[in-house]
């Protein structure tokens, strides 16, 4: 094989041989739309399972009272589960993981499911007046009130 002696030629006859055909310009957005439609299906197969926090229902009642203190907030689920702000927590351990994590508070935030049943709520109580620790319901305001109910 030979090669040209300088590189002019070697331009040019690079050139003379693609001349009717000009260099393509135009973006190939397919692999762009599979990658897309790819994350699409992996998204709506994956929100339903994720969870966003616990679901708890707390009862209605008239009055409610609004506050912006950051206190810790024990949890009880249904089946009697209990939570320290969204971690699993021991009934026995319960005082002192909310004075480790929480370091000066007097309050505690209880909030329980309206279906639970009233043993673990009053374990959680006694508990919490055991470590000298105030207990304050977590509930929400009725929608409407209607009169003479």
């Amino acid at each position: 094989m030979a090669f040209p002696a300088n590189n002019d030629q070697a331009v040019t006859g690079f050139r003379h041989r693609f001349r009717g055909i000009r260099p393509m310009s135009d973006m190939n957005v397919v692999p762009l739309v599979d990658v897309v439609l790819v994350l699409l299906i992996i998204f709506m197969l994956t929100a339903h399972v994720m969870e966003f926090g616990l679901e708890i229902e707390v009862p209605k009642v008239r009055q409610v009272r609004d506050t912006t203190e950051e206190l810790p907030v024990v949890s009880i689920t249904r089946s009697g589960e209990l939570y320290l702000n969204e971690r699993p927590v021991n009934i026995n351990e319960l005082g002192a993981a909310v004075r480790e994590r929480f370091r000066g508070a007097q309050a505690v935030y209880v909030r329980a499911d309206r279906n639970t049943i009233w043993d673990p709520i009053a374990q959680v109580i006694s508990a919490l007046n055991e470590a000298k620790l105030e207990v304050r319901m977590v509930t929400q305001p009725e929608e409407s009130v209607r009169p003479g109910r």
